[in-house]
């Protein structure tokens, strides 16, 4: 029996829903021996040699979006790019989706979601045990990027090593107590500190697998762009947060970018070269399982979901 999921039953019975409740209906599909099944709850993906499955952390419904995505415009201008694009000026659907890297025989894990048990349960879904991570890369240090370190002061991935960038660490650990983001990494980081690695812009996690300084959302938020066999993609994290607004109107300003004309100035350089080069992308909060392909479109962008172009 599938399970209906409407705005209504999200705004009234789960702000935020896990993996099993939101994702997992009325997706499977059948399909020969050995072909990817393009509906699977955390669809994989192939990169030359490298595979990654997408995640879903979280997944639910706000009102206001203006009030995140539009606070340097008017009502109406909101509107109006709400409504040529389709979707409503009142309400939004937002995603949270880590992304596994599976190459030379290690499992990374990108991000961890909120700590709600989501993320577990995805990886689950994929065959994967916290147990198996052999490293977990943060992009940056907002609480839906590292609010799953940690479990009751305990390590989620206790094998894993840790890599992020040194400016986002160390502009946050230095916060004065007090601070919610900075006293959430010295809760949930800085017990890790002595397994992880510190890169800057450009800094290599493994190979095939680098860091690329995208400031402004946050102090040292990092992109991650994956390589292999001559293939790339661009794991975007929060350079783009919402799938028409960030793209549409990439000067707009977000209420949780920290430097609004730095976020404003990465987000056109990025997309701009995505679309010039015509390299896909992973977005952290685009719509599950957040992988597509930018388009250059007016003054701004279209972000395309990709549908079976990298499935192996």
């Amino acid at each position: 029996m599938n399970t209906v999921l409407n705005r209504r039953n999200l705004l009234t019975g789960a702000a935020a829903l896990p993996l099993g409740s939101v994702a997992a209906t009325g997706f499977a599909q059948s399909a020969p021996a050995g072909a990817p099944v393009i509906g699977r709850v955390s669809p994989q993906y192939q990169l030359g040699n490298m595979k990654f499955t997408q995640l879903l952390d979280v997944s639910g419904f706000k009102d206001d979006p203006k009030a995140e995505y539009g606070v340097s415009v008017t009502d109406e201008e909101f509107a109006k790019v709400s409504a040529a694009n389709f979707i409503p000026a009142d309400a939004l659907q937002f995603y949270m989706s880590p992304t596994l890297i599976e190459t030379a025989g290690q499992k990374i894990l990108v991000d961890t979601g909120v700590g709600k048990g989501g993320l577990e349960k995805s990886l689950a879904e994929a065959g994967v045990s916290p147990d198996d991570i052999d490293i977990v890369v943060i992009t940056h240090m907002h609480p839906d990027h590292i609010g799953g370190l940690m479990a009751d002061g305990l390590p989620i991935y206790k094998n894993a090593r840790y890599v992020t960038g040194s400016d986002e660490y160390n502009f946050w650990a230095k916060m004065d107590e007090g601070n919610f983001v900075g006293d959430m990494v010295r809760r949930l980081f800085t017990p890790l500190a002595e397994r992880a690695t510190f890169l800057g812009n450009g800094g290599e996690v493994v190979s095939g697998i680098s860091l690329e300084a995208s400031f402004g959302h946050s102090p040292g938020h990092m992109c991650v762009r994956l390589e292999s066999e001559g293939q790339q993609i661009m794991m975007t994290a929060d350079l783009a947060n919402h799938y028409i607004w960030s793209f549409a109107e990439p000067d707009w300003a977000f209420k949780f970018d920290a430097n609004p004309e730095a976020a404003s100035s990465a987000r056109r350089q990025v997309l701009g070269m995505l679309a010039a080069d015509q390299i896909p992308m992973i977005g952290y909060h685009m719509p599950f399982p957040g992988v597509g392909y930018v388009e250059t479109r007016g003054n701004g962008f279209r972000f395309v979901p990709a549908s079976y172009q990298l499935l192996g």
